[in-house]
């Protein structure tokens, strides 16, 4: 079955467009949705699910904590929410479980199928020319370093490369493979394909707010898992040290992707949840949420998300929050290895830095 390709839709449109423009105040009473008093956390289950660690659920402020410098405006303001206890995966999803997967299913990621150019152009602005059918082929977003500094890091065409060939099985484009690399996070991974993989494992994607208070792991004012003090950061998380997009001094050991547990697991034993690969969540992205969420005044109980996707700087856009950042995550750029970062990614996109992880509920 031919299937849309945003990520082709993703690349050619940042090429149109570069082309047109190259004290201290009193705590209020907590206000709930659901029920008048919130729950005490659970304590752990009995049994634990192999893979995975008892998230026990609680009060948090969800968002950019103040000392936060780098927080980005969808980061704000912070809002409290509640979560009940669930089960999360300690690590992302990897190639030989997605292997596994694909094996005893005969699934076909988005990234290996046909390009349907009809349904592709209904998310492009009227009057968008077909590329030649040697461009719309089967592949994904890989990542390619500059030969010099770029000037405007909003540009994200400088060092995205779409490449026929890429999937999960080539994740740095057709020539490459996992072989080896089967503890490796499994990458270019789109929405509707981790979806297919919690079907399969009875498990879901987590909502965003799962996934934050999870990272966050009860360090209320922290800016990273690990504390506020970034120049551990090496020691923690896989992200880019050096000149982003041109030279990466692998600090930290790697300079694409890590195999998992590479690095210190958080409070709640969860590894890699700064770093690495972005993981997806199951909400929709909404330029708008967060500020509605903390003017309606009360605490929302596992939240899941806004009801519509928006993104005010992309109007064509239907997107996914995607959190935790990524190998390629920069002080210079965005900084996402951040407990409160978030990104938008369209559903149907798979990247060589995007991957998951699953929860599920008692």
């Amino acid at each position: 079955m031919k299937t849309l390709k945003p990520a082709v839709f993703f690349y050619l449109l940042i090429l149109l467009l570069s082309c047109k423009s190259k004290t201290n105040q009193q705590e209020e009473p907590i206000k709930t949705t659901g029920s008048k008093e919130l729950p005490k956390p659970k304590k752990a289950p009995s049994e634990t699910p192999d893979g995975m660690v008892w998230i026990p659920g609680g009060l948090f402020k969800q968002g950019a904590v103040p000392n936060d410098e780098m927080a980005m405006a969808h980061e704000k303001p912070a809002h409290k929410v509640y979560v009940d206890g669930f089960f999360m995966d300690i690590h992302e999803v990897t190639n030989a479980q997605f292997a596994k997967f694909v094996e005893e299913t005969g699934y076909v990621t988005m990234a290996e199928r046909e390009i349907d150019w009809e349904e592709m152009k209904k998310q492009l602005p009227e009057g968008t020319e077909k590329p030649h059918d040697s461009i719309l082929q089967p592949g994904s977003l890989v990542f390619k370093k500059t030969k010099s500094s770029v000037p405007n890091l909003y540009d994200y065409s400088q060092w995205w490369d779409w490449k026929i060939g890429a999937d999960w099985k080539h994740p740095n484009g057709p020539e490459s493979t996992i072989e080896g690399k089967e503890d490796h996070p499994v990458v270019h991974i789109a929405y509707e394909d981790a979806q297919a993989y919690c079907k399969w494992a009875g498990r879901r994607l987590p909502t965003e707010a799962e996934w934050e208070f999870a990272a966050r792991a009860n360090k209320t004012d922290n800016k990273f898992f690990w504390g506020d003090d970034v120049s551990k950061l090496s020691a923690h998380a896989n992200s880019w040290e050096g000149e982003f997009p041109v030279t990466n001094t692998m600090e930290d050991g790697f300079e694409r992707r890590a195999p998992i547990m590479s690095y210190p697991k958080n409070d709640f034993g969860l590894y890699d949840m700064a770093g690495n690969v972005w993981e997806w969540t199951s909400d929709w992205y909404n330029t708008n949420y967060y500020k509605e969420l903390a003017s309606s005044g009360v605490v929302v109980q596992n939240p899941k998300g806004a009801e519509s996707a928006f993104n005010s700087s992309n109007t064509y856009a239907k997107e996914r929050v995607i959190k935790g950042g990524s190998f390629l995550c920069s002080a210079s750029y965005c900084a996402s290895y951040r407990i409160s970062a978030r990104m938008a990614t369209s559903p149907d996109s798979g990247m060589e830095h995007l991957g998951f992880r699953t929860v599920l509920s008692e």
